[in-house]
């Protein structure tokens, strides 16, 4: 039995994690949140037909500790999702209290622009369990929205970015932006572009 045939195995296991147990001990919490983390970093790397298996062991955990939090795939790519849409609209308000807002929103731009290109390689995955009913479509764009408004509002306030501006035009150019420079897979040129975009969102006359 290959690590991708295994999940149907480990649905009958009695320890099997599921949504109604009670909450994950600490020891089972780690191992979850390893787990999470070396999915994003191969799915970044790679796509989504990374090895189970290779996952689990960067984890540093057993093909079964993976497969008790992760039954299948699907479910392991949702996780990673989820964790990546959470951290970046966290992200708005941890780096305008560390930055003035232009400069906190072109920084965020970076961390959105690593977002796309990691939901990027688990699409295959993705569609395949909204097509099941299995995952809700998550209010991504509307969060993604949500934490730009935030910052545009605070530039507004300080001076430093237009206040005429619909949250979700930005949204709009960013997604432009991304699905042009897809194919290249250009970081350099990605930067340049987002670059334009804050120049853009800044009031005339400013520097």
């Amino acid at each position: 039995m290959t690590p991708d045939q295994e999940p149907r195995a480990a649905a009958d296991r009695p320890d099997r994690g599921t949504g109604a147990e009670r909450p994950l001990r600490a020891h089972a919490r780690r191992n979850r949140e390893k787990l999470v983390a070396a999915a994003r970093a191969a799915f970044t790397a790679a796509d989504d037909t990374v090895p189970l298996d290779g996952i689990a062991r960067e984890a540093g955990v057993g093909i079964g500790t993976l497969y008790r939090h992760f039954p299948t795939r699907e479910a392991l790519v949702e996780a990673v999702y989820a964790a990546e849409l959470d951290d970046v609209t966290a992200g708005a308000a941890a780096l305008l209290e560390e930055l003035p807002p232009d400069r906190a929103l072109r920084a965020w731009m970076e961390r959105y622009a690593a977002f796309v290109a990691t939901k990027r390689s688990m699409l295959n995955t993705l569609h395949i369990a909204r097509a099941s009913g299995r995952l809700a479509t998550p209010a991504t764009r509307e969060r993604i929205t949500a934490a730009i408004g935030t910052m545009l509002a605070e530039g507004a306030r300080a001076g430093t970015l237009r206040a005429d501006v619909a949250p979700d035009d930005v949204t709009a150019m960013l997604l432009g932006v991304f699905l042009s420079t897809a194919a290249d897979d250009e970081a350099e040129r990605t930067r340049r572009l987002l670059d334009l975009v804050v120049d853009a969102l800044r009031p005339p006359g400013s520097s």
